[in-house]
């Protein structure tokens, strides 16, 4: 086998309609930090449906490689047996693969597979297990509304969700979509409130624009980006206030600067601001409706007796 001149790295997340999966691109990682120490010259091709800007699979020139590499996945199917056709003059290795047929023509293409799992073979470490550890990201929960239509001409829902959400795709996060409905059916619901806050207490922040998103965040001590999505203020301003919680947006001035300065305030002061809410939550140290009732039951005539 002759020493690569260049090699060309490709994947099930190079093919055009094809799939970028966490541990592929992990395992990707992990072989690029092996050639790289190595000395050895690459290039990666992605499907342009997951990254649009960088070099495809159609616009490579096959004679500028010596080498093709396929990275983690399974060896099945046509797409791989187009790659062998393709790049026939090139030496072909697979590395971290599946090989769930051995006579298949995608498995019997290449010049060598490295797999992580075959038939009669022992089994070895996925890629992905050892690839170079980024720093962690904000984990943040979304919770977000498309109803309450009993505001009527002034709802801003469908506005709201669209800025927040085309800004939050652009975040370096991980977003988590969370719904407040409970649900015993369901199992991709919480079926009771305890569930629901065990993982609000393990987010870093929560952008909501519902009330009780607020509420039940400040309740788990984890910071909320609030946005009320009612023109002019309705609930989730009421309640902000009466938190004295001061992350929040009007649905007139969402945009991504004030998206952004409250986003860097939750990760920031706003984390043992919003412990300190809870702190006042947990000793009763706020206003709620409860004294309102019991004053407004001791005030009503009691029934007759018998009756």
């Amino acid at each position: 086998m002759t020493a690569p001149r260049r090699i060309l790295l490709t994947g099930w997340f190079s093919f055009h309609d094809g799939e970028a999966t966490a541990g592929d691109v992990l395992a990707l990682a992990r072989v690029e930090e092996v050639l790289a120490r190595a000395g050895w010259p690459y290039d990666v091709v992605w499907s342009p449906g997951f990254r649009p800007r960088e070099r495809h699979l159609d616009e490579v020139r096959p004679e500028r490689y010596s080498h093709l590499v396929f990275v983690c996945g399974p060896l099945h199917g046509p797409l791989i047996e187009g790659l062998h056709r393709r790049f026939a003059h090139c030496t072909r290795i697979a590395v971290g693969t599946s090989v769930i047929d051995p006579g298949a023509p995608a498995a019997t293409g290449f010049h060598r597979v490295v797999a992580r799992d075959a038939p009669g073979a022992e089994p070895v470490t996925d890629l992905a297990a050892q690839a170079p550890a980024d720093p962690a990201r904000p984990v943040a929960g979304v919770i977000l509304t498309h109803g309450q239509h009993e505001y009527g001409a002034r709802r801003r829902h469908g506005l709201v969700a669209e800025r927040v959400t085309r800004w939050l795709a652009g975040k370096d996060c991980a977003r988590l979509e969370l719904e407040t409905r409970l649900d015993t059916r369901d199992w991709r619901l919480c079926a009771t409130p305890a569930q629901l806050s065990s993982v609000l207490a393990r987010l870093d922040l929560v952008v909501t624009d519902r009330l009780h998103g607020l509420v039940l965040a400040l309740r788990a001590g984890t910071p909320a980006l609030a946005v009320d999505p009612v023109e002019g203020g309705a609930k989730v301003t009421a309640q902000a206030r009466a938190c004295r919680w001061p992350a929040l947006l009007p649905a007139g001035s969402v945009d991504a600067q004030g998206l952004e300065r409250w986003w860097d305030w939750c990760l920031g002061a706003g984390r043992e601001a919003a412990r300190g809410v809870r702190r006042e939550f947990a000793r009763g140290g706020v206003r709620d409706g409860v004294d309102g009732l019991l004053s407004a039951l001791d005030g009503c005539r009691r029934p007759a007796a018998g009756l």
